[in-house]
């Protein structure tokens, strides 16, 4: 596992540029102490929080190219906002580029930009180390939700996924379904109100 684990970190460090690169090993080991903490797998938490980004640092244009290329389904949000397409992009190329057969692996890759409702526990560590990796920026509650990731995953996912939404209103920024889909289940689920945070 180490091996394979080093070989690919050689290969992506020829295909991203630095500043990912440091992102990718970030979300690399807090996805392997999230998955210590909650007992998920963790070569499976290694692997997919490795590969994540994979395709992020491809050009616009190519990716767009490629997913058309591959019938990966480019829906009116993607077009208006391509960087989305690297999550499924991600996903066809682990697979294909870096031998990847581990269905959850992948799925983790293809989910972990907008969220979807019944994530796996793979697919919320992803998408949970990917938002709050040691080298991201001091987002609004960064400190509850880095918290809330060893505690609760769900209740950590419903904080993520609400601030996400908020933050993209008070941009006026294209919301991708899914993400409201996302949160809208998992609030659902959390059965919460949704002015809770607001009464903190």
């Amino acid at each position: 596992m180490e091996h394979k684990i080093s070989k690919l970190r050689r290969k992506l460090k020829g295909e991203l540029d630095r500043e990912r690169y440091e992102h990718t090993l970030g979300v690399m080991y807090t996805a392997a102490s999230l998955a210590m903490c909650h007992g998920a797998d963790m070569e499976q938490a290694l692997l997919a929080g490795l590969l994540h980004d994979c395709a992020k640092c491809i050009p616009t244009k190519k990716k767009v190219k490629l997913c058309r290329k591959y019938r990966l389904g480019i829906s009116d949000v993607e077009y208006q906002n391509p960087s989305l397409l690297h999550a499924k992009l991600g996903a066809f190329l682990a697979a294909k580029k870096y031998h990847v057969k581990d269905k959850e692996i992948l799925d983790a890759i293809s989910s972990h930009t907008t969220g979807r409702p019944h994530m796996s526990l793979l697919e919320k560590i992803i998408y949970i180390a990917d938002y709050m990796e040691p080298g991201r920026a001091e987002l609004p509650n960064m400190a509850a939700v880095r918290g809330l990731a060893f505690q609760n995953l769900d209740e950590c996912l419903y904080r993520i996924l609400k601030d996400s939404l908020d933050y993209l209103k008070t941009k006026d920024l294209t919301i991708d379904t899914m993400t409201e889909k996302t949160y809208e289940y998992y609030k659902k689920k959390l059965k919460k109100e949704e002015d809770e945070w607001n009464r903190h």
